[in-house]
Formats: C-alpha cells, sequence, structure tokens
C-alpha cells in the first residue's frame, strides 16, 4: 500500500468511525463518573475499535470465502450501508446502522459503556467494519497478508484518535458546541457518502461489465 493509499483508507476510517461526533453520546454515558472512570471509559472504547477492526481486517479473505461472496457484491452491500449513514450524518441524525433506539435507552445502564454500545456497534458498526473489509481485500493476491497487515498503521491512528477525543471530550464539547460538533458530522456524512458511492459503482462495474462497456 502507498502512502496516498493508506491515507485514504485511514481518512475515510476516521470519517465513518466519527469519534467528535460520538461525543455527545460518550458524556450522556459517562455523566456522573468520576474522571478515572471516564478514563477507563475512553480506554475500553478505543481497544474495542482496535481489536474489532483488526480482527475483521486479519480475517476478512477468510470471511468472503467463508459465506461464497464475491468482493465486488460485497463492495455494493457494503456501500449501500455506508450511503445510509453518510445520509443519516448529513441530516445531524445517529443512523440506525450504528445505534438502535434500544441501545440508546441502554447508553446510561451498563458499566461497560466504552465496549458497549460506544465501541461497538457506535464507533466500530457495520459502516467502519464493510470499510475495513472491502480495503483489506482490495489488495492483489500477491501482496497477500502484508496488504492486510499493512491496514493496521490506520486501524491504530483511528483507535487512538477516538482515545484522544473521549478523554478531551468536555474541552472539545465546550469548544465546539453543540453546532460545531453537527458541522464536523455533516462534512464527515458527505465524505462517507461520496466514498460509499464509488465502492457501489465499482462493485456495480464488476459484477456487470456490460454497465461500463468492457
Amino acid at each position: 500500500m502507498d502512502l496516498a493509499e493508506f491515507i485514504r483508507f485511514t481518512l475515510g476510517l476516521f470519517a465513518i468511525v466519527d469519534p467528535i461526533g460520538v461525543i455527545p453520546v460518550f458524556l450522556l454515558a459517562t455523566a456522573g463518573f468520576s474522571p478515572a472512570q471516564r478514563r477507563a471509559a475512553a480506554w475500553m472504547a478505543a481497544v474495542t475499535v482496535l481489536v474489532v477492526l483488526t480482527l475483521f481486517s486479519i480475517g476478512s479473505t477468510s470471511l468472503l470465502q467463508f459465506f461464497g461472496m464475491r468482493m465486488a457484491a460485497f463492495s455494493v452491500g457494503g456501500g449501500i450501508i455506508l450511503l445510509l449513514l453518510g445520509i443519516s450524518m448529513v441530516q445531524a441524525h445517529i443512523s440506525p446502522q450504528r445505534q438502535t433506539p434500544e441501545e440508546a435507552r441502554e447508553v446510561g445502564e451498563r458499566d461497560a459503556v466504552g465496549a458497549v454500545p460506544l465501541g461497538v456497534p457506535l464507533l466500530a458498526g457495520p459502516g467502519a467494519i464493510s470499510h475495513v473489509i472491502i480495503a483489506a481485500g482490495s489488495g492483489t493476491a500477491d501482496a497477500g497478508w502484508l496488504w492486510q497487515l499493512s491496514l493496521l498503521p490506520g486501524i491504530v491512528l483511528v483507535a487512538a484518535s477516538v482515545w484522544l477525543c473521549f478523554r478531551l471530550s468536555p474541552l472539545i464539547a465546550q469548544k465546539l458546541g453543540t453546532t460545531g460538533i453537527l458541522v464536523v458530522t455533516r462534512i464527515m456524512g458527505l465524505i462517507i457518502a461520496g466514498i460509499a458511492v464509488e465502492m457501489i459503482a465499482r462493485g456495480l462495474a464488476e459484477l456487470f461489465p456490460g454497465l461500463t462497456g468492457a
């Protein structure tokens, strides 16, 4: 993976995970926590994101082979999920693909909020998992494990951004305010929508070569 591909993958994953947009949920989930408990929740969320996305990166090929899916078909399906996520973010809503109403109601009732529902499915949800699997499967056959391993530094950086945003969440929320956070979320949503359309187009072109005249 060259530098440009690495940057695109990492920035795309950051936009999908959107730790800044999740700050209000994190503050709500950790209301009444001591500083030590809030730090522990931030650490747990980051570790959960790291572990879940790393596992799907390494196991992407085996997973698709087990279910008999072509990467092109998964690209279309994952692109649709990302498109729905992007549309919800542009509208400043939490997408039901990331968090159901039932999970939202349980946010304040869980002790391990950093892992569930913050880590999964709010941060490392279907959109982020789809992005990682598609990126892991886009390498050449010769690259193999080396290509999948090359994604790990990007996953580590995004997980670190989750930890940093949550650790600084009171300061970020104070500086940006609700309006600022929503603006960031909408920008991320636009980026995600563009990534999603590109994924769908590539997948359809491979599944139906006649669409492109190939």
